[in-house]
């Protein structure tokens, strides 16, 4: 009763006012209240904005790119197929100033010119081989970890038929030390384009002449800027004219643009002649990798 009795005495306004003033606060009390949860509520990590992905190294039978190369056979790093490159394209180039007594004269034709400056990239290059060469060779990159000995291939490094890398195809003779053109194309290189702007020191190019019957396929790799007498241009190739029982044949090194020139239009490696296949580039140097190198 006193109670009522000290309400009844306060004017009617200020008596409302006392009375809505809670309403008036509650969604307020309850904003601050829910933010205050939110940001008691642990945030979402952010991922760093320049995280590099790394992939595990490939075990020793897989072909994650389903190219037919076992992927421990591939150069999976820029330096390593940089090194690759130089000694390729450097051995081959030699050939057109001395040829190696290394170099089997039995093999010695277009085909033979890349799987002789192939092999040799793999070798060790140490005192010994600089002595088997000759002493015009210069240490032009380091060596690739991928040598003549690495398991599987071992010295058998031209894939001869199609399909995807399994373990039985070492012992099923599905490679080989020996490949011509044709198997150099068709199973260890894969179509770059037939614009030279998209040519790399060591990426071959391969011309098909169908009534050939014996060896339809002539190969050339591409040079890019030599070590020797570049003459400030970046369009050098080196290749083996091939051999026949009356002519063994011999190295040039030539310019594109030279061949762009030449009398018979079907050697011309324009995109207009249809016996120029185009630029191939070697299937241990096009994979992609996306780990840190």
């Amino acid at each position: 009763m006193p109670r009522m009795l000290a309400l009844s005495r306060i004017p009617r306004r200020r008596l409302v006012l006392l009375i809505a003033l809670p309403v008036l606060l509650a969604p307020v009390l309850l904003s601050i209240t829910g933010l205050s949860f939110l940001s008691s509520t642990p945030a979402t990590p952010r991922q760093p904005e320049n995280k590099r992905l790394t992939r595990s190294e490939p075990g020793p039978d897989s072909d994650l790119d389903h190219d037919g190369i076992p992927d421990v056979a591939e150069l999976r790093t820029f330096n390593d197929r940089e090194s690759f490159r130089r000694w390729f394209t450097w051995i081959a180039e030699m050939q057109f100033y001395e040829l190696s007594d290394e170099w089997n004269k039995e093999q010695r034709d277009c085909a033979g010119l890349v799987r002789f400056a192939w092999r040799e990239s793999f070798r060790k290059h140490d005192r010994a081989w600089y002595q088997r060469m000759g002493q015009s060779y210069d240490p032009v990159a380091s060596d690739v970890p991928i040598t003549l000995t690495s398991e599987p291939l071992g010295e058998k490094l031209f894939r001869t038929v199609p399909g995807n890398y399994t373990p039985r195809d070492i012992a099923e003779n599905k490679f080989s030390e020996f490949a011509d053109a044709q198997t150099l194309k068709m199973f260890n290189a894969t179509f770059v384009g037939r614009d030279r702007q998209q040519a790399q020191p060591g990426d071959l190019l391969f011309f098909h002449q169908p009534w050939v019957q014996k060896f339809p396929y002539h190969v050339m790799i591409f040079l890019g800027e030599p070590r020797f007498a570049s003459e400030n241009a970046r369009d050098w190739v080196v290749y083996h004219t091939g051999a026949s029982p009356q002519d063994a044949g011999e190295v040039k090194k030539v310019r594109l643009s030279v061949l762009d020139q030449h009398p018979n239009k079907r050697w011309r490696p324009l995109p207009g002649n249809p016996n120029f296949l185009g630029f191939y580039r070697l299937k241990i140097l096009s994979q992609q990798v996306t780990s840190e190198e």
